[in-house]
């Protein structure tokens, strides 16, 4: 089994957990409506990605607000 001859010191530690910290959510405004959203993503607004909508959002006449996929 193999085993450290020395001990790690807290420099090497940290370049080898250089990767392991919080990421925060690039957000992005969309093209059609304005409102930010998450880059390669469709827009929960209004269901718009690249310039096509993809998603048909329902109106607030509706009881519940739910998200139709319609590719």
């Amino acid at each position: 089994m193999a085993v450290p001859k020395r001990k790690t010191t807290p420099s090497k530690g940290g370049m080898r957990r250089s990767h392991d910290r919080y990421n925060l959510l690039e957000l992005n405004k969309c093209d059609n409506c304005g409102s930010l959203k998450q880059s390669h993503h469709a827009c929960t607004a209004c269901g718009f990605y690249k310039g096509r909508q993809v998603l048909k959002i329902k109106t607030k006449g509706a009881k519940d607000e739910t998200v139709e996929e319609t590719l």
